[in-house]
């Protein structure tokens, strides 16, 4: 297997390792279970041990590694227990963040909503997986903005590691992408109408969606 690391990037290079790593789990070119040797990546990276260690802690902390007593880093299998306990959590932000967003939301957020409606759009279009993820992480971000409340808005960034994986599991189902724009639309304009009663039933269905998608897919791969 051939890693390709984009050296020209402006960031530290334990941040350039963790994004190269962090797309070949994405892509399947590590297996879960698969063990992530600090040498051998090292080397096929032309880096030193440090930046590779310091790149596998940050997957961990993503939940797309975890570390083995006695054997090191492996990438982590998908368990239904921990998808449902993650979104369990975040489904209960979500609701908040809308409820509050169409109470706070000014006419700044309402145009930065109705854009990342629409580069969402755009990036479902264009296939590309990664780009699909952060456009969704905006979407839900820039609501999270709207509810101008810090505290929440930290505890949601503390979560956004724990539930990135899911976020790409359920965006790589392409069969869903029609619902995931339409549910993307039907949560901006309840929320630019204020409606919080609909804003906050459309996006618990959303999540629940999002949870089925993964079991699903989880379930099948391990059949």
């Amino acid at each position: 297997m051939k890693l390709d690391i984009n050296i020209d990037e402006y960031l530290p290079l334990r941040e350039v390792v963790f994004k190269t790593l962090r797309n070949a789990i994405i892509q399947g070119e590590f297996q879960p279970g698969e063990r992530l040797m600090e040498i051998t990546l090292a080397k096929k990276l032309g880096v030193s041990r440090t930046p590779v260690r310091e790149a596998i802690r940050m997957l961990e902390l993503e939940g797309l590694v975890v570390m083995i007593p006695r054997k090191g880093a492996e990438v982590a299998n998908i368990t239904v227990k921990d998808l449902k306990d993650a979104l369990e959590v975040r489904m209960a932000l979500e609701a908040l963040s809308v409820r509050l967003a169409c109470e706070r939301i000014d006419e700044e957020g309402k145009e930065e909503l109705k854009t990342a409606c629409m580069t969402f759009k755009e990036a479902i279009n264009s296939k590309l997986v990664p780009a699909i993820v952060e456009a969704d992480e905006h979407f839900h971000n820039v609501i999270y903005k709207a509810s101008k409340n810090s505290k929440l808005i930290n505890m949601a960034q503390n979560l956004r590691e724990q539930v990135y994986r899911y976020r790409v599991e359920y965006v790589k189902d392409f069969s869903y992408h029609d619902n995931l724009i339409r549910e993307h639309d039907q949560i901006t304009m309840a929320i630019l109408k204020g409606d919080k009663e609909s804003a906050e039933k459309i996006m618990n269905e959303h999540i629940y969606n999002q949870e089925q998608i993964v079991i699903r897919n989880v379930r099948n791969a391990n059949s």
